[in-house]
């Protein structure tokens, strides 16, 4: 056992065997349908958030977990002579980073360290791997988390939108965007830029297409790569996510190339179908 513990939230997304093969602390945000509130990839699977959307006819609230969550998740490991350091989806996207450096204040100071990672899914579980090598390896929490304030601006997250559906559900797009989005087969690609999800372009056509042009923009960063860790993470794509795993092994030369599931509180935002590849560029 290590003397540092490592958390993340459960939009990290990262696959369950590395969660438990480096013991990473997973602290779940809320889906909310009406008066009825589940643990994200707790107490619904995001097949079960889509079936819900579908007999609802509207998406779930999201909500950070509280302070008290935060809490009674580090205690036992305080307990234990463990520090903790969690790193939080970004401060822009949710309160969870407020609510977790709330919940660490009431811990003796340097007992627990709270990173904000400036991105979601697995551009937090990018950092979250960064951190546990570091761990195991024998770094302090001091030295993980300035080794972190050097890889956040490196970590690339770009994501192919399948449908406008989610976003106008969502009230991020209107319902006339909605219909002509639909009818010209206009797919957005989102990047997470300073923390915050930015529309980066849009690509009309096939999905073939704009799965091809994430290729393509991740491929042409090659020599940029840091060669260690890709994810592509998808929510319920796994054929074309399958085929981009492969196509990235074959090109990249990279360490491990992995394919994650995205869980309800991203793919309530983003949709079935949504694809992204996410990696860390060399650290200047």
């Amino acid at each position: 056992m290590t003397r540092i513990k490592i958390f993340a939230d459960s939009t990290c997304d990262l696959p369950e065997d590395l969660i438990k093969q480096h013991h990473i602390g997973i602290i779940p945000l809320y889906v909310i349908f009406g008066e009825q509130s589940y643990k994200d990839g707790v107490d619904i699977t995001t097949p079960q958030l889509y079936e819900k959307v579908e007999q609802l006819g509207s998406l779930p609230k999201t909500a950070a977990p509280s302070p008290a969550d935060f809490m009674e998740s580090f205690k036992p490991f305080i307990e234990q002579g463990q520090d903790i350091l969690y790193i939080s989806l970004s401060s822009e996207l949710s309160s969870t980073y407020q609510n977790a450096q709330i919940a660490a204040d009431e811990f003796p100071e340097g007992r627990v360290t709270v990173f904000d990672s400036l991105n979601l899914s697995t551009g937090i579980g990018l950092q979250v791997m960064k951190a546990v090598d570091a761990a195991e390896k024998g770094s302090t929490v001091s030295e993980i988390v300035e080794l972190l304030h050097n890889v956040r601006p490196q970590v690339e997250t770009e994501f192919v939108i399948d449908s406008l559906d989610y976003l106008y559900k969502g009230g991020r797009c209107s319902g006339m965007q909605n219909i002509v989005g639909s009818l010209l087969k206009i797919r957005p690609v989102i990047k997470v830029i300073d923390g915050k999800m930015t529309p980066a372009y849009k690509v009309r056509g096939k999905r073939e297409k704009a799965i091809e042009q994430l290729l393509n923009n991740t491929l042409d960063k090659i020599d940029q790569m840091d060669g260690d860790t890709i994810f592509v993470t998808h929510s319920l794509a796994d054929d074309d996510a399958a085929n981009l795993q492969q196509i990235l092994r074959e090109k990249t030369g990279a360490r491990r190339v992995i394919t994650s599931n995205a869980g309800c509180v991203i793919s309530s935002h983003c949709g079935e179908k949504t694809i992204g590849i996410l990696f860390t560029k060399k650290v200047l």
